[in-house]
């Protein structure tokens, strides 16, 4: 690593050697939550110092809060439709139509692993078997964390090594330098061992390897491999492009409680509109792409807990800004947060919110680079910059900001403003607007019914009803499981108080 892109592998303020980089970088650590903060602070002081300013404001805020989920709503329909679209295509055919070079891809496929189960791990690879890629080009690299679950990790090996071209089943070591114990640390092991003993052994060109970063639970349709080669053949630059699926975190969704299968369809429906504003898309959990790419930023970092986005950020200051996220439209699914008790349900959905939340440490790190790299189109600088910015500040304030600080003018602008139209009016019209937006939870209910698996026959019709009434908790449990795990992880960072890799069980039991 130059001289001119060492800070690609910077994962906190203290990597750095010189002061005045490490102060700088230290400063653009505590400025997202420092924002987040002060956001707050403001809204609470001119509740009591200009009541009916800041009631103004807050009828500004929810009309703008009430128009962005209806945008959103118009992106979640189109992209459920395109989804369904590239679901019935024949992808092989188009491959057959392209040209023939799509015969020399091979798919180097990552699984890490720490202590999942057995059945969990082996649905993930009987879909696998399933999909309609040539077994013969595709690479399992299976890499087990050394204190994981290393007997479903050989069973996984003696079931499945012999159907695909390569199989390689390795053991991340613990305690190495430069290091965090997690999944990005523990993919990059992997990767670079595939690299090492397969790929370069069998001198396959990085450029014909479409590498897929995938969490141990993740199961692709059937159609998923043949659909990302054709994108990644029909691009210009296919080395410069990560390929994006659409999570649906759905394995187990008929065995988790309310506050899950909520949380679960909310990031699907996420990462739906976000396919729809490829712009600015990010990678995000179970992605593919060049391996060529993965070679040249010397794979992932083995320091930061957002991996899955960071890999992004590497390789868009790698290539000066010529770097972009391709939707794919196609969906794999994963497992909804389940454990064994409610309580521990409710533990485990804060702490995958609060690490989702931790991508707030993606801010610094690309302040920085833009520091550093002047090659990039301040344009590009400032879209990507502002979306993630005002992403993570909405993510720890929206929720609070909506659902109860409206009330603070009335309770604390004193006698003379709640003798005003406006201090009369402000509950009545938020309390309205909320109402209207209530409305777009039907709207969530009915995409959350259709992207269901089949029902199990142990569960009866009244199951549906449940998943439709469940959604009106949304309002309730927002701030709680969405602004506190936010601004959580935004403190965190500004404290210095980093945290680490926190792996979501993953549990699979009868029915809730």
């Amino acid at each position: 690593m130059n001289n001119e892109t060492y800070y690609l592998k910077i994962g906190r303020a203290s990597d750095l050697k010189n002061k005045k980089e490490r102060l700088t970088y230290r400063f653009f650590e505590v400025l997202p939550g420092a924002i987040s903060w002060l956001t707050l602070s403001l809204a609470i002081l001119f509740s009591w110092l200009e009541p009916v300013w800041t009631a103004y404001f807050i009828i500004g805020f929810v009309i703008y809060w009430l128009f962005r989920t209806i945008y959103f709503s118009f992106h979640l329909q189109s992209c459920y439709q395109q989804m369904k679209k590239n679901e019935k295509t024949d992808w092989m055919e188009k491959l057959n139509q392209l040209s023939e070079d799509w015969q020399g891809i091979y798919h180097l496929i990552v699984l890490p692993m720490y202590k999942e189960p057995l059945e969990v791990i082996r649905e993930s690879f009987n879909s696998l078997l399933n999909s309609d890629w040539p077994k013969e080009r595709m690479i399992i690299i299976l890499t087990c964390e050394e204190k994981g679950n290393k007997e479903a990790a050989e069973v996984i090996k003696n079931e499945f090594s012999s159907n695909f071209f390569k199989f390689l089943l390795t053991f991340h070591l613990k305690n190495l330098p430069g290091e965090i114990p997690g999944k990005g640390s523990n993919e990059t092991w992997g990767a670079r061992r595939a690299k090492e003993e397969i790929i370069d052994q069998l001198k396959i060109p990085y450029e014909n390897i479409i590498i897929s970063s995938f969490d141990v639970d993740t199961c692709v349709f059937p159609k998923y491999f043949s659909c990302l080669t054709y994108y990644y053949l029909t691009q210009k630059s296919p080395i410069r492009c990560s390929f994006q699926p659409i999570p649906l975190f759905i394995n187990n969704i008929w065995q988790a409680s309310p506050i899950s299968r909520i949380f679960a369809f909310s990031a699907s429906f996420w990462e739906m509109m976000c396919q729809e504003r490829p712009e600015k898309l990010i990678t995000f959990s179970s992605h593919s792409m060049s391996f060529k790419a993965l070679v040249d930023v010397d794979f992932r970092q083995t320091n930061v807990v957002s991996d899955d986005s960071r890999i992004f950020w590497q390789c868009f200051f790698k290539y000066n800004g010529d770097y972009r996220v391709i939707p794919l439209y196609c969906p794999i699914s994963m497992d909804a947060n389940v454990a064994p008790t409610f309580l521990g349900t409710i533990k485990n959905v804060y702490l995958q919110q609060r690490r989702w939340a931790y991508g707030v440490g993606d801010i610094p790190y690309f302040l920085f680079g833009f520091l550093r790299n002047k090659k990039i189109p301040f344009s590009k600088k400032l879209s990507l910059g502002f979306t993630l910015f005002e992403t993570h500040w909405s993510w720890a304030t929206t929720s609070i900001v909506v659902f109860f600080l409206g009330w603070l003018p009335i309770i604390l602008g004193g006698d003379a403003f709640r003798q005003t139209l406006i201090s009369y009016n402000l509950p009545i019209f938020t309390r309205n607007i909320l109402t209207v937006a209530m409305i777009g939870l039907v709207g969530s209910a009915y995409f959350s019914i259709l992207l269901l698996p089949p029902k199990p026959l142990q569960l009866g019709r009244k199951k549906y009803l449940i998943l439709i009434l469940e959604w009106f908790l949304l309002p309730l449990i927002m701030i709680f499981f969405t602004s506190f795990p936010a601004l959580e992880a935004q403190t965190r960072l500004i404290l210095g108080k980093y945290l680490g890799f926190w792996p979501t069980p993953k549990i699979r039991k009868k029915y809730a």
